[in-house]
């Protein structure tokens, strides 16, 4: 009997409310009789309970370890987590803040063990929220005016993508095209992805898999996250000398066009040149009032699109005046990550 060995990495920090749901939901997989799961939480220097949490866990489950990470680096938690247990021959790749469906493991597995032109298998995210405003900005990530047309989270059948969230690699992939870059504070999993494709690899969006994503309940917060994944991004462009995805270009090349406009306003044409910016309000209020949320959180929801489309535009162009005008490092501002 072939009986796969599968690594599930969870990088962790400061996650208490989330960590002991997140595990529970991988040992609680189906399908799985005939193969070996071992769970690694690799925690980046957690302050709160999240540590004791796990350690808990560790003694009522053996095959659940915990492994320190002290730079507290995400593609650093995910090197160290793959290397705990190299002898493995699938690594399944989860956030702390996501919970998978039973079948998740299982159906990943059948998908990479069925068709070797496959490197990387994920799944369908269902925001889950907290409070009012992380509904709306919940509703406001699963939309593609949100983000961007063919994005993974906007998927609703089954099909190959350019990346996943949670994904599951053969542990051959990372020694055929190496590990995480540790550099990256955030887009690590864009970056790896773009080096599976760009060495031949498939990578598979299957909509039967989920996972549940606790989404952040701060409008700042998000904002923050924005921000960082378009700063982000230009490092990766600069890595590879290439533009990964098309509609990463749109809200830097929006914002930029909003800065400009007052430039323009005492121009001959400037109702021509409101046309992308009365085309984006348009939008906004179609995909608002398609919301199904009351009526009350309109405000919210039109606002939460600007919120996440400046700060990635922003942060893009924050990005190209760092990276590639000054040919500078990251800024130790740009490494800590919003909660």
């Amino acid at each position: 009997i072939n009986m796969s060995r599968i690594t599930v990495v969870i990088p962790c920090r400061n996650e208490e409310l989330h960590i002991s749901t997140c595990i529970e939901h991988v040992l609680n997989s189906t399908n799985l009789e005939l193969h070996h799961l071992h769970v690694v939480v690799v925690d980046g220097g957690s302050t709160d309970q999240s540590k004791t949490i796990v350690e808990v866990i560790t003694k009522k489950h053996s095959n659940v370890s915990l492994v320190s990470n002290i730079k507290g680096i995400t593609p650093i938690a995910f090197n160290l987590g793959i290397e705990f247990d190299s002898s493995a021959d699938y690594v399944q790749i989860i956030g702390a803040r996501h919970f998978i469906s039973t079948n998740y493991i299982s159906t990943a597995l059948t998908l990479l063990e069925r068709d070797a032109s496959i490197w990387c298998v994920g799944g369908r995210v269902v925001n889950d929220f907290q409070n009012s405003i992380s509904k709306v900005i919940a509703y406001v990530m699963s939309t593609s005016l949100g983000m961007g047309v063919g994005n993974f989270r906007t998927l609703n059948t089954s099909c190959f993508t350019d990346t996943v969230t949670s994904p599951m690699y053969p542990m051959w992939v990372f020694k055929k095209i190496g590990m995480f870059d540790s550099r990256l504070i955030r887009n690590q999993d864009d970056d790896f992805n773009y080096r599976v494709l760009k060495n031949g690899g498939k990578i598979f969006y299957e909509h039967s898999i989920f996972l549940k994503y606790r989404v952040r309940s701060s409008i700042k917060n998000t904002f923050k996250q924005f921000y960082q994944y378009g700063y982000w991004k230009v490092f990766v462009n600069k890595k590879y000398a290439a533009i990964t995805t098309l509609r990463q270009l749109i809200p830097p090349l929006f914002t930029l066009y909003l800065l400009l406009l007052p430039v323009f306003y005492h121009m001959d044409h400037i109702l021509l040149l409101s046309g992308p910016l009365a085309a984006y309000v348009l939008l906004n209020f179609y995909y608002t009032a398609f919301s199904k949320l009351p009526i009350k959180q309109w405000h919210q929801i039109v606002l939460m699109y600007w919120n996440i489309h400046i700060a990635y535009g922003w942060g893009y162009l924050h990005g190209i005046f760092r990276f590639l005008i000054l040919r500078k490092s990251p800024e130790i501002s740009q490494t800590s990550l919003s909660r």
